[in-house]
C-alpha cells in the first residue's frame, strides 16, 4: 500500500494537486508566494518518514503547510495561526 501512495505523490505536477488530493484548503496567494519552500518541506517530510497510507502523507503535507504559516507569525506577540482552514491547532 505504501508504494501506491508514493506513486500517487510522484505523479503530482504541482503542489495544488497534492493539496486538492489530500483535501487541504489553501490560499492561492500563499501558495504562489511560498511554493518552493512548501514543496521542499513536504518532500523533506516524505524523505524523513515514508508515508504508509493516505493519512500519513496528508499529515506530512499539512505539517509542511502549517510550519510555513507559523513561521510567518510575529515572534514577539502571542498571535494565533489563522493560515489554513483545516488546521488542528485552532
Amino acid at each position: 500500500m505504501s508504494s501506491d501512495i508514493q506513486n500517487t505523490i510522484a505523479s503530482f505536477t504541482s503542489i495544488e494537486q497534492a493539496l486538492d488530493y489530500f483535501e487541504i484548503g489553501y490560499d492561492s496567494q500563499f501558495i504562489n508566494q511560498y511554493r518552493m519552500e512548501l514543496v521542499k518541506r513536504f518532500n523533506g517530510y516524505l524523505i524523513l518518514e515514508k508515508p504508509q497510507d493516505w493519512f500519513a502523507a496528508r499529515r506530512a503535507l499539512k505539517n509542511a503547510y502549517c510550519k510555513i504559516q507559523r513561521s510567518r507569525l510575529d515572534k514577539t506577540t502571542r498571535q494565533a495561526c489563522r493560515g489554513c482552514t483545516t488546521c488542528q491547532r485552532r
